[in-house]
């Protein structure tokens, strides 16, 4: 085992604690300019209110942006859980000619700068599809979230089937249980918290993306972050920008609790 020195230690704790500095003085620093009285961000604060709260939960332009990304990023989800699930099993418990090429296909869109694939999809969507007669619009915006969205689902699933004993799934269809049976009481709860894990990932990953939207988005509809990029511009309405950002920082416990949560179960079943 190694042993580290008394200043060492010291050293990495200096190290450890600007780190953790850099990180969250910032987030702070959005949490505190949220109440700030004054129009524009400011540092030192002047004076507290609450009244740029009450003025974002009343702007109905934020509650429809929510709306669109809670909405493209479940769809994106739901997509991602069924796709990368599927393609984890097949990839997992088949040899197949090309299996390698496909594993790389699937996990290239996670790799892949956010501006070619928003390209890529515009140049699809307006050059190809749109000439053709096909309005993808919204669900354009969906499926093009979903393509890098199916890699934490994929890798997530796949990596917890890599460690699964396959003899459980053969013994309970030898023991007379139907295939769905196998799969709902013996194989499912075995990467629950796999896929539960890759959902919240897909779902946070589609919630916050803002580079694919810009260019898929159709006219006239804007998700969170563009409403957020948006705001920005205009100094006036930055604050607001700050109260939602602090919102956004509190509800990201939430998937941390709730996966740390999945993981404490399953350790304690084991």
């Amino acid at each position: 085992m190694l042993r580290l020195t008394r200043g060492t230690r010291i050293a990495f704790g200096i190290v450890v604690a600007i780190v953790l500095l850099f990180m969250y003085v910032p987030l702070f620093l959005v949490i505190i300019n949220s109440f700030n009285i004054a129009p524009i961000a400011s540092w030192p604060i002047t004076g507290f209110t609450l009244d740029w709260w009450v003025r974002a939960f009343q702007n109905e332009a934020l509650w429809t942006a929510v709306t669109n990304s809670a909405i493209v990023a479940a769809g994106a989800m739901v997509i991602a859980l069924v796709l990368g699930t599927l393609a984890a099993f097949a990839l997992q418990r088949y040899d197949f000619f090309g299996k390698h090429t496909v594993n790389l296909l699937i996990v290239l869109p996670i790799a892949l700068p956010g501006v070619v694939t928003g390209v890529a999809f515009s140049n699809s969507f307006n050059n190809v599809l749109e000439p053709a007669g096909i309005q993808v619009g919204y669900f354009g915006m969906i499926i093009a979230h979903a393509t890098f969205c199916i890699v934490m689902v994929f890798n997530n699933v796949f990596a917890r089937l890599r460690r699964m004993n396959p003899s459980m799934q053969e013994a309970s269809m030898d023991l007379g249980a139907s295939l769905w049976q196998t799969f709902r009481l013996v194989t499912f709860p075995q990467f629950r918290t796999a896929f539960v894990a890759g959902g919240l990932l897909a779902f946070a990953l589609s919630f916050d993306e803002i580079v694919v939207t810009i260019f898929t988005a159709p006219a006239g509809v804007e998700t969170l972050p563009l409403w957020m990029f948006n705001q920005m511009a205009r100094p006036n309405e930055a604050t607001q920008v700050n109260v939602i950002a602090t919102v956004l920082i509190l509800l990201s416990f939430i998937p941390v609790y709730v996966s740390q949560r999945l993981t404490r179960a399953e350790e304690e079943e084991r």
